[in-house]
């Protein structure tokens, strides 16, 4: 990797992004995939029905293109979509997953569908569609701390993020099922 290296954390709402790039943040360049979509003008106008804002991911993959210095993480369920040099995929047991987006006051239903896409490895699902090959990380936030999990990811990041295929990684992808 070159001096540049821009790395999505990516996963389902509620494995623990967002703590983890705040802890991220203290040492690195953060950059939100929400405020990224704001400032590029492509988040739509919030949907009563779920309480979110849809996000062009695709015209934002266009827009922005990393030109910051050093590292940079992306924190974002959509990030991996972006053109990034790394991602590191957070990982949640769905039952766990499940109390701590009832802790949000989430919708029975919003809560559903991310407990769903967990079980079904949505994000890995993803990267294999799009044929996304970067370095990939993952990481299982249901029995490792945040501390645990800032120092593998800078211990990846300091080894030039080693990662096997995308093939080889998602056959040993954490299954739930």
């Amino acid at each position: 990797m070159d001096q540049r290296v821009s790395i999505a954390i990516t996963g389902t709402p509620g494995t623990g992004k967002t703590t983890l790039c705040e802890a991220l943040s203290e040492s690195f360049l953060v950059l939100s995939l929400e405020e990224l979509a704001e400032q590029y003008g492509c988040l739509g106008a919030v949907d009563a029905t779920d309480d979110s804002a849809p996000l062009d991911i695709h015209l934002l993959a266009e827009k922005w293109h990393d030109e910051g210095e050093g590292v940079t993480f992306i924190d974002g369920h959509l990030s991996h979509l972006l053109e990034v040099d790394a991602i590191v995929v957070l990982r949640c047991n769905p039952v766990q997953l499940k109390q701590r987006l009832e802790s949000r006051a989430y919708s029975q239903s919003k809560i559903a569908a991310n407990v769903e896409w967990e079980l079904l490895s949505g994000t890995w699902s993803e990267l294999l569609e799009f044929e996304i090959e970067a370095p990939i990380l993952e990481l299982d936030s249901t029995s490792l701390s945040i501390e645990e999990m800032h120092s593998q990811i800078v211990e990846w990041v300091g080894n030039k993020c080693p990662s096997l295929s995308l093939a080889e990684s998602s056959s040993q992808a954490i299954g739930w099922m």
